[in-house]
């Protein structure tokens, strides 16, 4: 999950090193993936309404079903 996520991530970005993907595991089983990318890129990876970033939340989320998991996304800027 938190390869695919990278990888789509920086396809979006015009500086794919500046984006990093960090995973945590909460107490009750859920993955919790933190995108981290510059405040010029995150506006990128979010997209007008917010419609990029849900769309990498259906594409992980359907990932992480497959896998019998419970997944969140945070877009946090560096």
């Amino acid at each position: 999950m938190e390869e695919l996520l990278a990888y789509l991530a920086r396809g979006l970005v015009d500086d794919p090193d500046s984006v990093s993907v960090d995973s945590f595991e909460e107490e009750d089983g859920t993955v919790v993936l933190e995108l981290t990318a510059p405040p010029d890129e995150a506006g990128r990876l979010i997209g007008r309404r917010g419609r990029t970033i849900s769309a990498l939340r259906t594409v992980t989320k359907a990932s992480a079903t497959r896998a019998n998991k419970r997944v969140l996304i945070d877009v946090v800027d560096s």
